[in-house]
């Protein structure tokens, strides 16, 4: 496959972020787009121009299409993803991918079952501050990491009603940050087994009390690792930061720590420090244009022949720690 063709399902301001980085590589054709509102689908089609407007998904597939990237509300992901990889086409969707681990396990099941690869927006992995620790943690330059302190505050919180909704999105600042979190550190560390769980979650600053009514909007989380190490996570919408955001992955090894932090608050300003007791050492600073390149790393292997991918069973095992952290 040299120039797949892409169907894009969904293009709000994410959508359209990630179709102008997919376009900006020149290695794929977008065919068409289906989009509910007009405004969001004039911007898309001005993004790719020789595209059309289609109605749905099920038009989508009726397109001569090679893959479909989606970025509808999360309640639609794992149905969507399903058809789509049922329709014998590749899946780039936004996290999460699963309201579930059970949806996540049917997704990938899906992914398998049809040969075609499967991506999901877990964009943190790319960003060039990570791209200069995880070869300190492979090299095993840190000694043994013993603990591993993951952090996402959004003082804002989603905008769009949907997200405060649980039977349309699964759960609160966990399933929407915290996947972020998890996935992060588990694959820095080579996915070791998740052997305990302890979380509290809270709503509007009390214990969550009815998980089938209300969303969490603050969360801590200790993940117990095999081998010893401990993670601890913590993820929250509208909390008094003082800041847009809080966001921070810290490795703390019996040689040495890394740190992954955001700069002044910024959701997307990150640098990324080597730590020698009290002094730090500069591995990557910003500027850094990371936000597409999760969509762009899927189609580079889309566009070289990549099929399905077994690292995707680590999409499920993410899931399955956000159910344990709702208690699921």
């Amino acid at each position: 496959m040299s120039r797949p063709r892409l169907g894009f399902l969904g293009t709000g301001w994410v959508g359209r972020h990630r179709m102008a980085a997919q376009a900006a590589t020149g290695l794929a054709e977008i065919v068409a787009v289906a989009e509910p509102d007009d405004t969001c689908a004039a911007e898309a089609l001005s993004l790719a121009p020789g595209a059309r407007r289609v109605d749905g998904l099920d038009a989508l597939l009726r397109e001569d299409i090679d893959a479909v990237v989606i970025a509808t509300p999360s309640a639609a992901h794992a149905e969507q993803s399903i058809a789509a990889l049922n329709a014998g086409k590749a899946v780039f969707c936004q996290k999460p991918l699963g309201r579930t681990g059970p949806e996540v396990a049917q997704v990938v099941e899906a992914a398998r079952r049809a040969d075609r690869l499967l991506g999901v927006d877990l964009s943190y992995r790319q960003t060039a501050a990570m791209g200069a620790i995880r070869p300190l943690l492979d090299a095993g330059a840190l000694g043994h990491v013993f603990g591993v302190d993951v952090t996402f505050h959004n003082a804002w919180g989603p905008d769009k009603p949907w997200f405060y909704d649980p039977k349309l999105s699964g759960g609160g600042c966990v399933v929407d940050l915290g996947v972020h979190l998890i996935d992060l550190a588990l694959w820095s560390l080579g996915w070791p087994e998740v052997t305990g769980v302890e979380s509290r979650l809270y709503a509007k600053g009390a214990p969550l009390a009815d998980p089938s009514r209300q969303v969490e909007d603050y969360a801590v989380a200790t993940l117990d690792l095999a081998g010893g190490t401990v993670v601890r996570l913590a993820c929250s919408w509208g909390l008094q930061a003082g800041r847009e955001a809080v966001i921070a992955a810290e490795f703390y090894g019996t040689e040495g720590g890394a740190s992954l932090r955001n700069v002044n608050g910024s959701f997307y300003d990150l640098r990324a420090e080597r730590h020698h007791h009290i002094r730090a050492e500069a591995l990557a600073e910003p500027p850094d244009d990371w936000g597409g390149r999760a969509a762009v790393d899927w189609l580079t292997r889309l566009s070289q022949g990549a099929r399905y991918d077994d690292q995707a069973r680590h999409l499920v095992t993410v899931a399955q720690v956000i159910d344990r952290i709702y208690g699921r």
